[in-house]
């Protein structure tokens, strides 16, 4: 079986009146990438806090590596790497002094070491670059060298792509699969919700509770129990106000150039009815498939 590096029960931090994180329960095993999903302010980056020991908990408890994080909290951190959303990284440095300065952190002087972990994250060749002339994508790169440099076996990612382009995103996603296939056991937070299909399990945070926890394909399945129509018809705003008011429809939103619904027990053919009954100009109606996104507005509804 399995072992579970991280193992947290009733984990809870309030500020003041403020419930930050509000008594959450999760496992993560060895070898698992996992996804924090939810937005901005939900309880994500608290939660690694407490599990590195930087913040002490209002109540509950945590182990990490079958450390607790509150009692052996150097223990834990010696052994994990963190890339935080804000890492400080010197700018009139070159990747390879801030990757050394981090390095003799802990305890690494291997100049061998220190260039593999610069080819491992992509920045070979950029040795002598100084960091201040890094895109954003490239300074990530670094920063996720500096959380790997004392290749832990567990590796906390807090927004790792947040601000980046597509194509840098992808990228950075590719090597994060890369590192858990040699074997490290990745939690990320994000607020993509496509970020978030690339993880083997996702945990979906909102207000500081954990609502639900499992694989994408199972989350959708649970949650997504009605049928999802793509909607094309014209004008986009008065078939959102119709459809929106019809009997069965749970969810409609603006999706690009159409609606999506999420409806049960309505057919394609009555909304397609309704709306031409009110003057609404249909294209086509399409069956569409569930997303985390739809999985996440349902859950916070």
């Amino acid at each position: 079986m399995t072992e579970s590096v991280i193992v947290v029960e009733n984990l809870t931090r309030r500020f003041g009146d403020f419930v930050a994180v509000d008594h959450i329960n999760f496992e993560v095993k060895a070898g698992e990438v996992v996804g924090y999903l939810g937005p901005n302010g939900s309880g994500k980056t608290t939660t690694i806090r407490m599990l590195l020991g930087l913040l002490k908990p209002s109540d509950g408890k945590a182990t990490v590596l079958g450390y607790d994080v509150f009692k052996q909290s150097e223990e834990v951190r010696m052994r994990v790497g963190y890339m935080s959303q804000k890492f400080a990284i010197y700018d009139d440095l070159t990747t390879l002094e801030n990757l050394t300065f981090y390095g003799g952190v802990y305890g690494i002087n291997d100049k061998a070491r220190i260039l593999h972990t610069l080819e491992l994250v992509g920045l070979n060749g950029h040795e002598n670059t100084l960091t201040r002339d890094l895109s954003t994508g490239w300074r990530q790169r670094l920063s996720l060298g500096i959380a790997l440099v004392h290749e832990p076996k567990l590796l906390f990612l807090d927004e790792p792509t947040s601000g980046v382009d597509p194509t840098a995103r992808r990228a950075f996603w590719d090597l994060i699969y890369q590192l858990a296939e040699g074997g490290v056991t990745i939690l990320v937070t994000t607020h993509y919700m496509d970020e978030a299909e690339y993880c083997e399990r996702v945990a979906v945070m909102r207000d500081g509770k954990l609502l639900a926890m499992d694989t994408p394909t199972a989350l959708k399945k649970k949650i997504i129990t009605g049928d999802v129509w793509e909607v094309y018809a014209h004008p986009l705003e008065r078939g959102l106000d119709i459809l929106a008011a019809m009997d069965g429809v749970e969810r409609v939103g603006l999706a690009g150039d159409h609606l999506r619904t999420i409806s049960s027990q309505v057919e394609k053919d009555a909304m397609q009815s309704l709306l031409m009954r009110e003057n609404i100009s249909v294209e086509k109606i399409e069956r569409g498939e569930p997303t985390l996104e739809d999985v996440f507005l349902s859950l916070a509804r």
